[in-house]
């Protein structure tokens, strides 16, 4: 999940709604902790072990085999769970989280990171946030809703990828076999933040991510002996080559998302930088660009960004450099062009020896639009467990699944469930960690949402 604020430290109370009633909070964190319980890191092979728990769980509440299709791809797996809905003529609404996760040394966490732990109000464990906690709220929503014999007009599909955190090669393959859908709700995107007092104050839907992409840019030399140097010494002109980029600037870009995020966070922040917030979302005005620019917290909402990360260069210190690289890691704003960055880091750097490469293959997406039907289920949603916090849009640093599907013109939206105050979140980190307190909440807030939007 990019943005972190999620959890509740607190019960918030939320209104019942009809006749139905979300899933069991009990069944939920039993759910969430059998699932942390999976060491599904890259390589162990546990992710289609856990797919298959979870087809279990759905097919005790009543989901036919041929509900559930677990499609194995090398170690890992993807998974796809289908309530059919009354009107066949409806495109599905898409559901999506991740299995896997990022991997973790037992030695240096404090509890050991593949045995759940409930302590202190939370529940330890790797993959507790990233994603399991809202993979868990969304297996067991749609169990609670197969039980009740639910069956809406629009058929709902919950997909789970295999491989989000590293090569994304499961989430390629869900994109391309489900592409053909009315949206996607991403339960590893957006989420909720708690003030310090625990109480809720924002709650961001991620409708767009930027594009992440790394290049290597290489200078090379015949090299010699260093009592002998010569002008075409590779790390001088990596060094200017570092300058340069460092001094770049590119362009400010503005697009609907930014737009709304930009000015619903005006008031919020205030002072200069909310106004500034408020001049450039109204007007794109250069000067509130630059200003939010000067702020690492507020850079990449308003331009592509691009930065050295790591360098490499020389072979003897008694020689002449050969080679020397830099590896410039960038953040690119929706819609824009990866080779369209690409292209502007060579006239950047401005050496003709010098080589950019484009490491991997990235997917890039643009934002999706401002639905407003998505935009009220979610708001009605959260504020009926928060009623007080403000809900906007908002556009991460990436990437999730979303961006496969995007990419492919599928609207796709982070709608995570998990409030938590910022200093909380703990995902790809040591001992994380989510709050017990709000899934009773979560669970509510996952179906109000599926029903307002495949009613």
């Amino acid at each position: 999940m990019d943005f972190r604020g999620a959890c509740l430290g607190l019960a918030l109370l939320a209104a019942p709604h009809g006749a139905q009633a979300a899933a069991d909070a009990g069944a939920a964190k039993a759910i969430l902790m059998r699932s942390v319980a999976y060491r599904t890191v890259q390589g162990a092979g546990q992710v289609p072990r856990l797919a298959a728990y979870y087809a279990d769980v759905l097919k005790s509440a009543g989901f036919a085999d041929g509900d559930i299709v677990i499609t194995p791809m090398g170690e890992t797996a993807t998974f796809a769970a289908t309530i059919k809905g009354r009107d066949p003529a409806l495109k599905p609404l898409l559901m999506i989280g991740h299995m896997d996760v990022v991997a973790a040394d037992p030695k240096d966490w404090t509890r050991d990171p593949f045995v759940p732990v409930e302590e202190n109000g939370y529940i330890f464990g790797r993959g507790a946030e990233d994603n399991k906690y809202d993979v868990a709220m969304m297996i067991a929503t749609i169990a609670q809703m197969k039980k009740e014999g639910w069956t809406p007009r629009r058929t709902i599909i919950l997909l789970l990828s295999g491989d989000e955190e590293t090569d994304m090669v499961t989430t390629r393959a869900l994109a391309a076999r489900y592409k053909d859908a009315e949206l996607l709700l991403n339960g590893d995107g957006g989420g909720g933040l708690l003030n310090e007092e625990g109480e809720p104050v924002l709650y961001q839907l991620q409708a767009g991510e930027k594009t992440y992409a790394d290049f290597e840019i290489g200078f090379t030399d015949p090299g010699g002996h260093s009592s002998a140097p010569t002008p075409g010494n590779p790390i001088y002109r990596l060094a200017r080559a570092i300058d340069r980029i460092a001094a770049y600037a590119f362009p400010a870009t503005r697009n609907e998302l930014t737009k709304a995020s930009l000015a619903l966070s005006a008031e919020r922040i205030g002072g200069d930088v909310g106004a500034a917030m408020r001049r450039f979302a109204e007007t794109g005005d250069a000067k509130a660009a630059e200003l939010l620019s000067s702020k690492p917290e507020f850079v990449g909402q308003v331009r592509t960004t691009c930065v050295a990360t790591m360098a490499q260069a020389g072979h003897a210190l008694n020689a002449l450099p050969q080679s020397a690289k830099v590896n410039v890691n960038c953040r690119i704003f929706p819609g824009v062009e990866i080779a369209a960055v690409k292209a502007q880091l060579i006239a950047v750097v401005d050496d003709p020896g010098a080589t950019v490469t484009m490491l991997g293959d990235p997917t890039g997406s643009d934002a999706s639009p401002l639905r407003a039907d998505v935009m009220d289920a979610v708001r009605d949603a959260v504020t009926a467990r928060a009623p007080d916090a403000v809900v906007m849009p908002g556009m991460s640093a990436g990437a999730t699944d979303s961006v496969h599907f995007r990419a492919l013109g599928l609207p796709s939206y982070g709608v995570s469930s998990l409030f938590m105050k910022a200093q909380d979140g703990f995902a790809h980190g040591l001992n994380e960690r989510v709050p017990v307190a709000g899934i009773r909440e979560s669970l509510e807030q996952w179906d109000r949402v599926i029903r307002a939007l495949a009613k």
